[in-house]
């Protein structure tokens, strides 16, 4: 049966895994897992290719955890290690209008733009403005909604703003009931927008765009397949309607993780900025 996961920490077995890949674990707020893939051996088996795939779990990603701030500037650290010098494009992919798909539009809405400040300073006046890195944030929507393709959206945007790389923000799948709108995922290999739901949309990749892909993620659904596997320990006939299933609670869970991870990206773009700056910016 196939397994429905955007987590690369879902799709290996630490008791078996092949020569070419690498785990290593970290982490203070969370339990950080990396996995280092040196070639393109499993995408045919398990959809992950060459790349690093980060995962941070928490037992929550709310704002009132005593762990707050060091679980933001954690995932800032992650993050900065994967980004290049220069000029980010920000992209919040989903539907803002279906809250279980609404984590990148949420969070785009909370990156603080800059690409602009140079241009409305005056070119002689000093300002801390002046020192922070150029962002643009947008969210652009899906394909039912503008009859586009995102990645044709994104390749328009990035061929005008020439950044020095994209970070891709998306609501993800997995397997593990317990990961839903508690785990966050990055990864340099980008993303495929509805890949986890059987709704695959063409890849936002550097392959594409010949810049790093930042992918950036926070499972919100699991199958309902998965669910009562896990449950009952039976395999189940993949011919039975099968459906995606999300938390009662999910827009708590979705307002929570797009706020970390505003956080976080606000944090790893703006190193100049402390804490309590970005705080200031909700």
């Amino acid at each position: 049966m196939e397994i429905r996961t955007d987590l690369a920490l879902e799709s290996f077995s630490a008791d078996s895994l092949p020569e070419n890949v690498h785990i290593s674990t970290r982490g203070r707020a969370f339990d950080i897992t990396e996995i280092i893939i040196d070639d393109d051996s499993c995408l045919d088996a398990i959809g992950k290719g060459r790349g690093r795939y980060i995962t941070l779990e928490g037992s929550s990603l709310s704002r009132f955890s005593d762990d707050y701030q060091l679980m933001a500037q954690e995932l800032s650290q992650e993050l900065a290690a994967l980004l290049p010098e220069g000029e980010v494009l920000v992209v919040g992919l989903g539907n803002n209008d279906i809250t279980p798909d609404a984590i990148g539009p949420q969070t785009a809405a909370k990156v603080l733009a800059t690409r602009h400040l140079r241009g409305e300073l005056d070119s002689g006046e000093e300002h801390f403005l002046t020192s922070l890195r150029p962002v643009s944030a947008f969210a652009g929507g899906v394909m039912g909604q503008t009859g586009i393709e995102t990645a044709e959206i994104v390749r328009a945007i990035s061929a005008e703003l020439r950044p020095a790389a994209i970070i891709a923000i998306d609501a993800l799948a997995c397997t593990d009931i317990s990961r839903l709108g508690t785990t966050i995922q990055l990864t340099d290999t980008g993303i495929s927008p509805g890949s986890g739901v059987s709704n695959r949309r063409q890849e936002l990749s550097e392959k594409l765009f010949h810049i790093p892909v930042i992918a950036v993620g926070v499972p919100t659904v699991v199958d309902m397949h998965t669910i009562v596997r896990s449950l009952t320990g039976k395999s189940i006939n993949g011919e039975l309607p099968n459906m995606m299933v999300t938390p009662r609670d999910i827009d708590r869970l979705t307002e929570r993780a797009s706020q970390l991870l505003a956080f976080g990206i606000n944090l790893a773009l703006q190193p100049t900025l402390s804490f309590e700056d970005v705080r200031g910016l909700f």
